[in-house]
């Protein structure tokens, strides 16, 4: 029979593995695109008038840097990068922030932000990256209009999003790593529109960087759904200020994710209680049928109950319960 330090060692072993499996589900195909060079961007004054004018230059000038970072891709041969730039520089689309190296950072605005009173802003997560931008864009662009007017929402792509099959997806390093740059936004966020009222969306692995950005920060909600978990026991573990919610859609995968943390010799895999599990304690809000990607779908469950938390509305009745 074997020891029982031998069983324990054997029983973490195993569970990190199932962790692992669990969180890295089979995407055929699913890979990291390659790192492509681009030019450092424009150093950006910070945005201390919210005017129509003051935005539009800035606007202005993250263009110049996505048309710079356009030739320099297709002058490394990289096409399909290239092709992704011209499309994003097109001079209807605007940018607060954009940084074509190490995978690429973009912070792209739908809706007028120097009127907004609302501002929802969507954390993304794994194997979301320039190639792949079109997701982030297709959600973000249906929420701006189910939430009407004087609202603005901000896709945030501004770290470097794990791959979905990787052991990254399984820790929070890159969490570690985004939070900070996350909090250095929503600063900005709140000088430029000091009296909008925002809401962080965070979707996924993008939970686990919400999770990580927390402590302290000024917005008004944190929404998670798709959420593996935030690193944090309960939403008091969380140090917020902000009215935690959580969704789960009947179709996600998530929810077979062990929701635990193992603490190894160095890292900790698992990302802790289950988000929508009543002792987390979050405001649960009914997210329908769909799948993993399925939470911003036009005419869905979860998106019409997420546009009624960003504009403050009450859930219906329906929307009160998982």
């Amino acid at each position: 029979m074997a020891s029982r330090p031998h069983s324990h060692r054997l029983r973490r072993t195993l569970l990190a593995a199932l962790v692992a499996a669990s969180v890295a589900v089979p995407v055929a195909g699913a890979v990291r695109p390659a790192v492509v060079p681009a030019p450092a961007p424009t150093a950006h004054p910070p945005l201390r008038a919210a005017t129509p004018a003051a935005f539009a230059e800035r606007y202005a000038a993250t263009r110049r840097d996505i048309r710079a970072a356009e030739r320099t891709a297709a002058g490394h041969g990289d096409h399909r990068r290239a092709a992704a730039l011209h499309v994003m520089a097109d001079p209807a689309r605007h940018f607060l922030d954009f940084d074509g190296r190490d995978g690429g950072r973009a912070a792209e605005v739908f809706g007028e932000l120097p009127r907004a009173e609302r501002i929802a802003v969507l954390v993304p997560g794994s194997d979301t990256g320039l190639e792949r931008y079109g997701r982030l864009r297709a959600g973000a662009l249906a929420l701006r209009r189910a939430l009407g007017g004087r609202c603005a929402v901000i896709g945030w792509l501004g770290y470097r999003t794990p791959g979905t099959v990787s052991p990254e997806a399984a820790t929070d390093a890159r969490a570690r790593q985004a939070a900070p740059q996350l909090r250095r936004f929503v600063a900005t966020l709140r000088a430029a529109r000091p009296g909008a009222r925002i809401s962080l969306l965070c979707h996924s692995y993008g939970s686990v960087v919400c999770g990580r950005a927390a402590p302290g920060l000024r917005v008004a909600d944190l929404v998670l759904y798709g959420s593996p978990g935030t690193g944090a026991d309960s939403v008091a573990a969380l140090h917020t200020p902000a009215t935690v919610w959580a969704g789960r859609s009947g179709g996600d995968w998530v929810a077979a994710v062990p929701h635990l943390r193992l603490h190894l010799p160095f890292t900790t895999l698992g990302f802790g209680t289950d988000p929508v599990a009543p002792r987390f304690g979050a405001r649960i809000f009914a997210a329908g049928d769909g799948g993993h990607s399925d939470y911003l779908r036009p005419h869905s469950v979860a998106l019409a109950n997420i546009a009624r938390i960003v504009t403050g509305r009450p859930l219906s009745p329906a929307g009160r319960h998982a």
